[in-house]
C-alpha cells in the first residue's frame, strides 16, 4: 500500500459512507486517470488526475508530512461540501492500489529532493487539528465568496428557476389514474424517467445532468414556489415506490418491480393529496388519447335531476348529464367528479344527496326512472327532502305538487301503566284531520305521508327500549331500568317532539322523593329511643330500599309500582347513616322504633342537622346530653379544681370541661392534642377534681416505662395532697401496692408491667374510677398483650391520651376506641367491612363521612398553631448530603450483593419467607447512609452525613444554640461521641438503657446547664415524655419510617415553655433509601391529618404505591413487581418496628 493508513482513515471519515462507497466503485471501474504525480513516501505526495463520471472532473490532492495540505475538485459536490468528494477520494485510492504509478515516478528524483526540502520547512502540527483548521478557514472564505459570485455555466440554473409539471393520465376502461412528471425550465422540460432515483437525488442533494439544457443540484430551493408544493407530493409517493421496489422488500413482488418507477398511481389517499396540491390549478390531462387541460376546483358539479310528467300521466326522473361520462373518484376523505374540463371536490352534503342519487343511476345502469302518479307521494316524502336543491320540475303544475307534498306530521302519545306495572304507550300519527295507528298494518291511507319523519318517530321508541305489543297494537316497556330512564330522561325528548298525554294512573306512579314529616328522639333509662313512624314509606319495604341504596342503585320500585329516587336523597342518606352508624341491620329499621346505647346520641345529633324540613321532637334529657357535650358550648360555670397548682390555659380548661362532661355520661374519650400542649395536666385536673370532691376510688394511669416517673413528677408539680405512687420493683413489691390500691388517689404503671401483673389485677377485682392510657398508640394493634391487658381492667370511665391516634391505618383508631368504649365502633370485622376497606380501597366518601361523624364527638384535637399563638416559630429544613466516593462504592456494592442474595433466597424459599431479609437489607442500606462502620469493621473513610452534622453542630454552638440530636441507631452515637470529644463539646446521652431515675436528672441538668450543648437521644427511648425546652435546635440524623415518631421527638423542644424559635434539621442522603423513607413519611402524615380533620378529604393510608416507592429499587432488581406487592400488602409494614433489635446490631445475627 502506498498511502498511509491513518491518512486513508481520515479521508474516509471526512467523506462519509456514501462517498466512500462510490469512490471504491469508481476505482474498481477504472474511471481515474492520474495525470501528474510527485511521490516521496506514503505520507508525502502530490497528485493531479481526471475522474470520469457524468462529466470529466479534475482533481488535485497535496499531502505533506501526513497532513492534507490541499484538496480540490471541479465537481459540484466539492463546491457545496468543500471537503473530500468521491472523485478526490477515488484518486487517492487509485494511487494506493496501483504500484505502476510509483515506478513511473522513481525517475523524478530531483523533483523528490525539492519536495523534501520544502517539507523540512513545514511546521510540525497535529495532523487532525491542521486538517480541520484548514477546512474551517476555507469554508469561511468559500461561503463569503459564494454570496458574491454568479454561476457562469449556462446550463446550471440558478436557485428557484426549476419547474415540476405533472401530466395526468386517466384510463376509463381500467378506471385508473396515474401521473408522470416533467422537470426543466422555460427553455426545455425533461421527463423524469425514474422517480425513485429522483427521490434519492433529492435526499442526497446530488448533482445530475438531465440534458443539454438542464444540469441540477437537487435541493428544494432550486424549484420555483409553485413547484415546491408539487415536489412534496412527488417526494411522498416516490419514497413509497423506492421502498416497495427495494431488495429488502422483495415480498412485495413476485418478479420485476412492484411499482412502476416512471409514474405515480393515484389511489384513495393519493387523490386527496393530489387535489390539495393542485387545487385551483390547471394541468396537462390525457384521457382516451385526447390531450388537454384539467382544472382542480372546489366548485360543486352542475348535476341536476329533472322530474318530468309524460303525456301518459306517468313521471320520469333523469339527470341533466351523461351519467357514463361523469367519472366518480373515491378518496380517503372526499369524493370527486371528473368530467372533460374539471375535477370537482364534492362536499359531504352533496356527496350524501345528489351524488348518491347519481351513483344509484350508474350502479343500476339507468338513464331515467319512471314511476306512476300513486308513487309520487313517496318521491316527495323520501327523495325530495334529500335532493330538493338539485330537482328541476317540468310539465308539472304547482297544484299537483301540493297535492302530493306531505303535510306536517303530528305524533300523539298516550302513556299509562298496565296491571303488571309495565309502561304502555299508544301512538297516533296525525296529518291534519287524518289520524291513524302506525302499528296497524291494515290501515290504508289515501294521502301523502312523510315516511322519513314517521320512521324517526318510531325509532325513538326503539331506542328507549319499547317492545311491540302485537295483540293490542301499542308499545310496551317491561324493564324497570328502561322505565326509570324513560321517566327521568327520555320523556323530556318525547314531550319536545310529540303531544304527550298521560292517565291518572300514570301520574300516581311517577318518581317520588320520600319525606319524613317528623322524628321522635328521647333518652330514657340510659337508652336512646328513635321513632321513624312518620316516614311516608311503608317501613316493611325499608330493608329492600336500603340494600339498593348501599349498592349505589339510582332507584327502587315500590310495591305500588311507583319509583323512589335513591341518590342525593337526604332522607335515604339519613336512614343509611343511622343504620350503619348505630350498628344496626337494615331490617331493624322496619320496626319503626329503635332503642340504642346512649353514647349514640351525639352521632344521631350530627345526622339530624342535615335533615331539613323534618320536625324533630326531642326530650329534655336528650337535649341536655347534646348541649353539654357541644365542644363549642361547654358549661361556662364548671369550676376548675382549686387544689390544682398553677393556672390552666384557656384551651386546657376546655379540655378539662370536655373530659368531665364525657365522664358525667360514662363516655370514653381520646384527648389527641398536639405534643406539648399539656395533655397530662388536663387529665390530672379531672383526677384531682374527683379525688377532692369524692375520693372513693383510685384511678389508674398506664404509660410507657420511660414516662412513669415523669407522671409522678407532674403529679407533684401540679397537684396538692394527691396520694399517688408508681407500681414498680419486684413482683412482691408490686403485689403489695396492687393489694392496697384503695389507699391511693392515683396509681401509675407501665404497659410492660401491666401485662405481667394482669392476673394480680383480676384477683383484686378492683373497679377504678378512671383508667388512662397514655401514649395510647401503644394500643394500636388490638392483638398485642398491651391492648388485651388494659382492656381487661375495670373502670367507670376510660380515656386515651395520644398525639397520634392514627399512625398507619384505621385499624389503630378502632383499637383505641375499643378500649375507651368497647363496641362503639362495632367488631373489627364489621368496622373493616363497613369503613376501613371502603375508605382505603375505594376512597368511599360516604363511608368516610359516616366514620368521621361517629368519632368526632369523642376526639378532642388541637394543634399548636391554633391555641399557642405566643409559641415561637418552628422551621423545618431538609438538608441533603451526597455520599463520599468510598461510601457510595460500598452502598452500590451492597445493593448489588443484596440483589444476588435475595434472588437466591426467593428462588429457594419464595417471597413469603423472604420479607425479613428484604427489610434487613433496607436497614443495612440506611446504616451505610449514616456511617458504613455501623456494620463494616475497620472502615476509616468517613461519612459525608457525619461531616455535615458536625458542621451544623459547631456552627450552632458558635451561635449560642443548644441541640437535641435524634437517631434510630444507638451505635451511631458512639461515632458521634468521638467527634464531639475531639471538638471538646460537652454532651449528654439518653438511650433505652438509661435508667428511669437518671433520665429526669439528665433532662433537668440539660435545661439549666449552659455548658452542655448537645443531647444525644435515641429516637424510640426519648421521643416521648421529655421536656427539653432548653434546646432550640433539633437534628434528626436519620429518617424514621413514621413521621409522627419524629414529630414527637421534635416536640421535646417545641412545647410550652419554649422561648426561642426552634430550628429542625432533617439530614437526608441523596439518591438513597432515605429519600424514599422521607416520601413515605409525608404520605403517612396525610392519613392522620385527613381523618382527624373533619374539614379535610380523606385520601388513603399505606397504599401499594407507597410500598412500591419504598421498595422500588428492589422491585427493579428482583424483576417481579406483582409478587412482591402481593406479599407486602398482606404484611404489616410495622413489622419493621417489631424487628428493631434485629436491625440495631445486624452483625451479631
Amino acid at each position: 500500500m502506498f498511502v498511509n493508513q491513518m491518512i486513508l482513515e481520515d479521508l474516509y471519515k471526512d467523506s462519509g459512507e456514501k462517498r466512500k462507497e462510490k469512490a471504491i466503485k469508481y476505482q474498481k471501474e477504472k474511471r481515474i486517470k492520474i495525470k501528474n504525480l510527485e511521490y516521496v513516501n506514503d505520507k508525502n505526495f502530490e497528485i493531479s488526475a481526471e475522474v470520469y463520471g457524468q462529466s470529466t472532473y479534475k482533481t488535485y490532492i497535496n499531502i505533506k508530512n501526513g497532513i492534507v495540505e490541499d484538496v480540490t475538485c471541479t465537481c459540484e459536490d466539492y463546491y457545496n461540501h468543500y471537503g473530500i468528494c468521491k472523485h478526490t477520494l477515488a484518486t487517492v485510492l487509485e494511487l494506493n492500489n496501483n504500484p505502476q504509478y510509483i515506478v513511473q515516478d522513481v525517475e523524478k528524483n530531483s523533483q523528490i529532493e525539492q519536495i523534501k526540502e520544502k517539507m523540512d520547512a513545514i511546521l510540525e502540527k497535529p495532523k487532525e487539528q491542521t486538517y480541520r483548521n484548514f477546512k474551517q478557514i476555507v469554508n469561511i472564505f468559500y461561503q463569503e465568496e459564494m454570496e458574491s459570485i454568479s454561476n457562469d455555466e449556462e446550463n446550471l440554473k440558478v436557485e428557484g428557476s426549476v419547474k415540476l409539471e405533472p401530466i395526468i393520465y386517466y384510463d376509463k376502461f381500467q378506471n385508473d389514474m396515474k401521473i408522470e412528471f416533467k422537470i426543466g425550465t422555460s427553455k426545455k422540460m425533461y421527463k423524469i424517467k425514474n422517480l425513485a432515483e429522483f427521490y434519492t437525488r433529492m435526499m442526497d442533494k446530488d448533482y445530475f445532468k438531465y440534458g443539454e439544457k438542464l444540469e441540477l443540484i437537487h435541493t428544494k430551493e432550486a424549484f420555483d414556489v409553485e413547484s415546491q408544493k408539487i415536489l412534496e407530493f412527488v417526494m411522498k409517493y416516490a419514497e413509497i415506490i423506492k421502498y416497495a421496489n427495494s431488495n429488502s422488500n422483495s415480498n412485495y413482488r413476485y418478479y420485476g418491480k412492484a411499482l412502476s418507477e416512471a409514474n405515480i398511481i393515484v389511489g384513495n389517499s393519493g387523490i386527496d393529496d393530489l387535489f390539495d396540491t393542485l387545487e385551483e390549478k390547471e394541468v396537462a390531462f390525457k384521457r382516451d388519447y385526447n390531450n388537454g387541460k384539467i382544472l382542480f376546483t372546489d366548485e360543486q358539479p352542475k348535476i341536476n335531476f329533472i322530474l318530468k310528467k309524460k303525456d301518459n300521466g306517468k313521471f320520469i326522473l333523469f339527470p341533466n348529464v351523461k351519467i357514463y361520462e361523469e367519472i366518480i373518484l373515491t378518496g380517503r376523505e372526499y369524493k370527486y367528479v371528473l368530467d372533460d374540463k374539471k375535477i370537482y371536490r364534492c362536499t359531504k352534503e352533496f356527496e350524501k344527496t345528489t351524488l348518491k342519487l347519481l351513483e344509484l343511476f350508474k350502479q343500476n345502469y339507468l338513464t331515467e326512472i319512471e314511476f306512476s302518479e300513486n308513487e309520487l307521494s313517496d318521491f316527495f316524502s323520501v327523495i325530495m327532502p334529500k335532493v330538493k336543491n338539485s330537482i328541476i320540475m317540468k310539465n308539472i303544475k304547482e297544484e299537483e305538487i301540493e297535492k302530493y307534498r306531505p303535510k306536517e306530521l303530528i305524533v300523539k302519545m298516550f302513556l299509562d301503566f298496565n296491571k303488571s306495572d309495565y309502561l304502555v304507550a299508544d301512538v297516533k300519527f296525525c296529518y291534519e284531520q287524518n289520524e291513524f295507528n302506525p302499528l296497524d298494518s291494515k290501515v290504508v291511507t289515501l294521502f301523502s305521508r312523510n315516511k322519513i319523519k314517521e320512521t324517526k318517530a318510531l325509532n325513538m321508541f326503539r331506542k328507549s327500549g319499547f317492545m311491540l305489543d302485537v295483540k293490542n297494537l301499542r308499545f310496551i316497556l317491561p324493564n324497570d331500568d328502561d322505565i326509570y330512564r324513560f321517566l327521568t330522561q327520555d320523556i323530556n325528548y318525547y314531550m319536545k317532539s310529540f303531544e304527550v298525554m298521560v292517565t291518572e294512573n300514570f301520574k300516581a306512579k311517577q318518581i317520588r322523593t320520600p319525606k319524613m314529616s317528623g322524628l321522635g328522639v328521647k333518652v330514657e333509662n340510659d337508652l336512646l329511643s328513635i321513632d321513624l313512624s312518620r316516614l311516608d314509606i311503608d317501613t316493611s319495604e325499608l330493608k329492600d330500599i336500603m340494600e339498593k341504596y348501599s349498592l349505589k342503585k339510582k332507584y327502587h320500585r315500590l310495591k305500588d309500582g311507583s319509583f323512589i329516587e335513591l341518590q342525593e336523597n337526604k332522607e335515604i342518606e339519613f336512614l343509611d347513616k343511622l343504620a350503619t352508624g348505630m350498628g344496626m341491620e337494615y331490617e331493624e329499621l322496619s320496626e319503626g322504633e329503635m332503642k340504642l346505647p346512649v353514647n349514640r346520641a351525639l352521632y344521631l345529633n350530627q345526622l339530624l342537622t342535615g335533615l331539613k324540613g323534618t320536625e324533630i321532637i326531642k326530650n329534655s334529657e336528650y337535649k341536655n346530653i347534646i348541649n353539654e357535650l357541644n365542644k363549642d358550648q361547654l358549661e361556662e360555670n364548671m369550676e376548675i379544681p382549686k387544689n390544682l397548682s398553677g393556672t390552666l390555659r384557656y384551651y386546657q380548661k376546655t379540655g378539662y370541661k370536655w373530659l368531665k362532661t364525657l365522664d358525667r355520661y360514662h363516655f370514653g374519650g381520646i384527648l389527641a392534642d398536639d405534643m406539648g400542649l399539656g395533655k397530662t395536666v388536663q387529665m390530672l385536673s379531672v383526677i384531682v377534681d374527683y379525688a377532692h370532691n369524692v375520693g372513693e376510688r383510685a384511678s389508674l394511669v398506664v404509660s410507657p416505662s420511660s414516662l412513669t416517673l415523669n407522671w409522678l413528677n407532674e403529679v407533684n408539680k401540679f397537684t396538692e395532697n394527691l396520694k399517688s405512687c408508681v407500681i414498680r420493683g419486684t413482683l412482691s413489691e408490686r403485689k403489695a401496692i396492687i393489694d392496697n390500691i384503695e389507699n391511693y388517689d392515683l396509681v401509675i404503671t407501665s404497659y410492660d408491667l401491666l401485662k405481667r401483673d394482669i392476673e394480680l389485677y383480676k384477683e383484686k377485682n378492683y373497679k377504678f374510677r378512671y383508667i388512662i392510657a397514655d401514649e395510647a398508640q401503644y394500643l394500636k394493634n388490638s392483638t398485642t398483650k398491651n391492648a388485651k391487658s388494659i382492656k381487661q381492667i375495670k373502670a367507670d370511665t376510660r380515656y386515651a391520651l395520644t398525639g397520634t391516634p392514627i399512625e398507619n391505618s384505621l385499624s389503630e383508631l378502632w383499637s383505641i376506641f375499643d378500649f375507651i368504649m368497647p363496641g362503639y365502633l362495632f367488631t373489627y370485622r364489621k368496622f373493616k367491612n363497613t369503613y376501613e376497606m371502603p375508605i382505603v380501597k375505594k376512597e368511599d366518601e360516604r363511608a368516610m363521612q359516616k366514620l368521621k361523624m361517629l368519632i368526632e364527638p369523642f376526639v378532642l384535637r388541637r394543634n399548636k398553631k391554633e391555641v399557642l399563638t405566643e409559641l415561637p416559630d418552628k422551621t423545618v429544613t431538609v438538608l441533603n448530603n451526597e455520599m463520599n466516593e468510598e461510601q457510595q462504592k460500598i452502598y452500590l456494592n451492597y445493593l448489588s450483593q443484596a440483589k444476588q442474595e435475595l434472588l437466591e433466597k426467593i428462588e429457594q424459599n419464595g417471597y413469603e419467607r423472604t420479607h425479613m431479609q428484604i427489610l434487613a437489607a433496607l436497614t443495612r442500606l440506611r446504616q451505610i447512609c449514616c456511617h458504613p462502620s455501623l456494620f463494616i469493621n475497620n472502615y476509616n473513610s468517613g461519612s459525608s452525613k457525619l461531616d455535615q452534622c458536625m458542621e451544623i453542630i459547631q456552627d450552632a454552638i458558635t451561635g449560642g444554640h443548644k441541640i437535641l440530636l435524634f437517631s434510630g441507631y444507638t451505635s451511631m452515637f458512639e461515632i458521634i461521641e468521638k467527634k464531639l470529644k475531639e471538638s471538646k463539646i460537652r454532651y449528654f446521652k439518653l438511650t433505652g438503657s438509661t435508667k428511669v431515675e437518671d433520665r429526669i436528672k439528665l433532662v433537668d441538668e440539660f435545661n439549666i446547664n449552659p455548658d452542655v450543648k448537645v443531647f444525644l437521644i435515641s429516637l424510640k427511648a426519648g421521643g416521648t415524655g421529655l421536656n427539653l425546652t432548653g434546646a432550640d435546635m433539633v437534628i434528626h440524623y436519620d429518617p424514621w419510617w413514621n413521621i409522627s415518631t419524629e414529630n414527637q421527638a421534635t416536640d421535646r423542644a417545641y412545647r410550652i415553655g419554649q422561648k426561642n424559635n426552634v430550628q429542625v434539621y432533617k439530614l437526608i442522603t441523596k439518591n438513597s433509601i432515605e429519600e424514599k423513607i422521607y416520601e413515605l413519611q409525608e404520605r403517612k402524615a396525610k392519613l392522620a391529618d385527613n381523618m382527624l380533620d373533619t374539614k379535610a378529604k380523606f385520601i388513603s393510608q399505606l397504599s401499594k404505591d407507597e410500598i412500591m416507592n419504598l421498595f422500588e429499587w428492589f422491585l427493579m432488581l428482583l424483576g417481579s413487581e406483582e409478587k412482591i406487592i402481593l406479599w407486602i400488602l398482606y404484611k404489616n409494614i410495622i413489622i419493621i418496628k417489631k424487628t428493631k433489635c434485629f436491625f440495631l446490631r445486624p452483625q451479631k445475627h
